[in-house]
């Protein structure tokens, strides 16, 4: 028999990727990669009116991610020099919480004529923190009533997830969620658009929308939070929900003759962008956590059963994959915070050296950093620009630099930051360890893994051995297991990693000396850590809303 393929595509924070993978074992033979055309609109709405929009808002659009989808799938298919009419399956993943309001046919209301101008018809990205306010409400009303599926979130809800955005529609554009038949994660709609048919992913339904053993919560929860939204899930919400590696549907004629595949094959059920990676790192059992690298890293590990623990993102049966529990954790900002201080702290004269030598200023500052002593800078930093998903759960909280002096360096501000975002992992994993979980390796994907000074100090401060990802396109990878699995090729995901995935195992092994030096800064980490964050002074949030003021004072 002639060998088969499948395609993965990859919906990221900045571009859409597919890739075409044999089947048989994983190779992947060609991928093309796509900038959205409006990338992130975060200061204003240029894909509208030019508005400027308030400080906590991060918009996209989502024609954006068809013009992707018909341009990337073809390119790979050709990059592969393969019959498409061999492939037979398709799975994609997608950038979690990202919602959009849809009519009955999953037409985005921001291209209508009466909504263009309007922030909320638009994607609110998983990074839009406008509700933060509605997740706070959620939380104090979830606990007066003893919501017990509130453990399953680490007791916090993040601004993050599907409710808050859901209800900051409501009450800041009610037009829009009056008009709205369907308010959909991206990683559902997308799905939607290739086969015709609007289906839940359980891992998102799980994490992002709260739904915990079937259901969701009750109609009087969502009451109490606004009157208007006591039937948001039966209303806006409400549709079939299915599990990982599932067929979704089948593709369309139409978007078969738009990617030039064949009509029929496989649709397979959506995933959280960085969840698709466990089973292309092969780091599906439990004790082996995941960590996707990139603008923001996401932590995921399988548990055997379900702990309730504060701090963590979330907890999903199925979530990774079937039969085990899924946990998550991450940090809403790490690739994002090294390009800042390249785009804003950075003088011209390191731009110049960088471009005299042929090199990025990230990689000029990571190797003026690589050859300091661990602490020779004088600083410790909070890795907070983009707040806390975990274990505070915080979007008000906010980027902190102590020890700054007249000779502190560019790369002494970008070390102390790569070393934050690694005492912010090593809190993420001292909790799960604290109340059960399993952890004791370290597969590591995504754009950071370039970085190998940034993989030796999450060795040396985790001290757990960091295995990597076989492959650099371990998104797209992922999202083509599902497919694959999605087609009929394989009975499960667990046998789909096994002859797809692939990882090089303990590539980074944690150096004792540097470990008990980071060990003392780790203290001190910490020490700020619980000072900014659990209540000792709020000054981020009241500087957070001082800002809040200011801005709709302006804009009023």
């Amino acid at each position: 028999m002639s060998e088969k393929f499948v395609i993965g595509v990859d919906f990221g924070t900045l571009s859409g990727r597919a890739t075409v993978v044999r089947v048989s074992d994983g190779l992947e033979l060609g991928s093309s990669v796509m900038e959205y055309p409006h990338g992130v609109m975060d200061r204003t709405l240029t894909a509208g009116d030019d508005q400027q929009l308030p400080p906590d808002f991060a918009l996209q659009v989502p024609a954006d991610y068809l013009e992707v989808l018909r341009a990337v799938v073809p390119e790979a298919v050709a990059d592969a020099k393969i019959d498409a009419q061999d492939v037979i399956g398709i799975g994609t993943d997608f950038t979690s919480a990202s919602t959009l309001p849809t009519d009955s046919l999953g037409t985005p209301l921001c291209e209508r004529e009466e909504f263009k101008n309007n922030p909320h018809a638009y994607v609110k990205m998983w990074k839009h923190h406008g509700g933060t306010e509605q997740a706070e409400r959620a939380i104090a009303i979830a606990e007066a009533r003893g919501e017990m599926w509130l453990g399953r979130y680490g007791g916090r809800l993040s601004s993050e997830i599907v409710l808050p955005k859901a209800l900051e529609t409501l009450e800041k554009a009610p037009d829009v969620y009056e008009a709205m038949d369907f308010y959909v994660e991206a990683v559902d709609w997308i799905v939607w658009q290739l086969c015709g048919r609007l289906v839940h992913s359980a891992a998102p339904a799980g994490y992002k929308a709260l739904r915990q053993n079937d259901q969701y919560p009750s109609e009087e929860y969502f009451a109490e939070l606004n009157p208007k939204f006591r039937t948001f899930i039966a209303d806006k919400f409400d549709a079939p929900v299915m599990q990982l590696g599932e067929r979704a549907g089948a593709l369309t004629e139409e978007m078969a003759e738009a990617l030039g595949l064949p009509s029929g094959i496989a649709v397979a059920v959506g995933q959280i962008d960085a969840h698709v990676t466990a089973p292309a790192a092969q780091a599906v059992e439990p004790g082996q956590m995941t960590a996707i690298m990139g603008t923001s890293n996401v932590y995921i590990v399988n548990g055997r059963t379900a702990r309730d623990i504060p701090g963590v993102f979330g907890i999903t049966n199925g979530g990774i994959s079937a039969g085990l529990w899924g946990y998550e954790g991450g940090q809403t900002g790490v690739g994002d915070i090294f390009a800042w201080i390249v785009d804003n702290i950075v003088p011209g004269e390191y731009q110049n050296e960088a471009n005299r030598r042929g090199i990025s200023v990230h990689e000029l500052l990571t190797e003026k950093a690589g050859k300091q002593e661990v602490g020779e800078h004088g600083l410790i930093a909070l890795d907070w620009h983009n707040g806390n998903r975990s274990i505070l759960n915080n979007a008000n909280l906010s980027g902190t630099l102590l020890g700054m002096t007249l000779n502190t360096t560019p790369e002494d501000i970008y070390r102390a930051y790569l070393e934050a975002t690694g005492f912010g992992l090593r809190v993420i994993i001292e909790n799960f360890l604290e109340h059960g979980v399993e952890i004791n390796e370290i597969v590591a994907a995504g754009g950071l893994l370039k970085n190998k000074v940034l993989m030796q100090m999450y060795a040396d401060i985790t001290r757990i051995p960091l295995s990597i990802s076989g492959s650099k396109l371990a998104g797209s990878l992922g999202a083509a297991i599902y497919g694959a699995v999605a087609a009929g090729a394989y009975p499960d995901v667990y046998a789909a990693a096994k002859n797809m995935g692939s990882k090089i195992e303990h590539a980074y092994v944690p150096n004792e000396d540097n470990a008990q030096k980071y060990d003392l800064l780790y203290e001190e980490y910490v020490t700020l850590h619980d000072y900014f964050g659990r209540g000792a002074n709020d000054v981020m949030a009241r500087l957070k809303e001082f800002q809040r003021r200011v801005h709709d004072k302006k804009n009023a």
